[in-house]
């Protein structure tokens, strides 16, 4: 587990990605899964519970006390000390949920999450992380996520929605992909700018992943989602975690209506 911060901002900055092995073990990973399939039964077949994300993909937005690790996650030594390291020590989760590609999922065009920030393009500083734990032992048939390394800083003029680059680029990204085949109880970082795609899951089983969507204090990723808690959950969160939230205190939850519609998946 690297936790020295040029190591850290080394990655970050340079690959785009990072990842921490065994951050939790495969006894953890698996109540991960049962808790993503728990939710999963809840929304699926509810409108705007599920987003579709391209052919048999999905995206799934939660509350964090769906998911019983939610805290072991936001309190691991790695994850503060990459959120510290990239974001401050005044660092925003703003966003749980899961993606799962099922059998039949296709490669999704290259792309980043949003339309990269002026901090990013100008500044040339990071101002948010994904953070991801897979809830199954990842093989090549899975479908698994695949990126080009250092493309965070890509400026891709002309992309639709400044997130899709022109296809006469996709030789770029081709040359440049690296498969990610984690493990459960692993734990990554990454740049949701950085250029990737979700691969055809030529498997007979999904592949869930959850998110974690960190901010520093300037960026506005919040205003897509809507992560709310429960005022008996929020008061008996860590004020270590309690501190870091940015979200609604509600009396009880409600399904969450995504906004984060992201069309040239479709």
């Amino acid at each position: 587990m690297d936790m020295d911060e040029a190591g850290i901002m080394g990655g970050l900055y340079g690959k785009g990605i990072i990842a921490c092995r065994d951050a939790f073990t495969t006894a953890w990973a698996d109540r991960l899964a049962a808790d993503i399939w728990r939710v999963w039964e809840r929304v699926e077949d509810r409108p705007g519970g599920a987003l579709p994300r391209g052919a048999q993909r999905f995206y799934v937005e939660l509350a964090p006390e769906d998911i019983a690790g939610f805290v072991d996650i936001v309190t691991h030594p790695w994850f503060v000390a990459v959120c510290e390291a990239v974001l401050t020590k005044d660092y925003r989760i703003v966003e749980v949920g899961f993606d799962i590609p099922f059998p039949g999922a296709e490669d999704q065009p290259w792309h980043r999450d949003f339309r990269a920030p002026v901090a990013t393009l100008e500044g040339r500083r990071l101002n948010s992380l994904a953070f991801n734990l897979t809830a199954v032992d990842t093989r090549d048939e899975h479908g698994p996520f695949e990126i080009a390394p250092g493309t965070q800083w890509d400026a891709i003029e002309g992309a639709v929605d400044g997130m899709f680059p022109d296809r006469a680029l996709w030789a770029r990204y081709e040359e440049r992909a690296v498969k990610k085949l984690p493990q459960r109880g692993d734990m990554s970082a990454r740049s949701a700018l950085t250029i990737h795609r979700g691969t055809a899951n030529r498997s007979n089983e999904p592949r869930p992943v959850l998110v974690v969507g960190v901010d520093a204090p300037d960026a506005t990723n919040a205003a897509h989602h809507d992560l709310q808690v429960t005022q008996s959950y929020f008061e008996g969160l860590p004020a270590r975690v309690r501190d870091h939230l940015s979200c609604r205190v509600v009396e009880r939850l409600e399904m969450i209506e995504q906004h984060h519609v992201i069309e040239g998946l479709l």
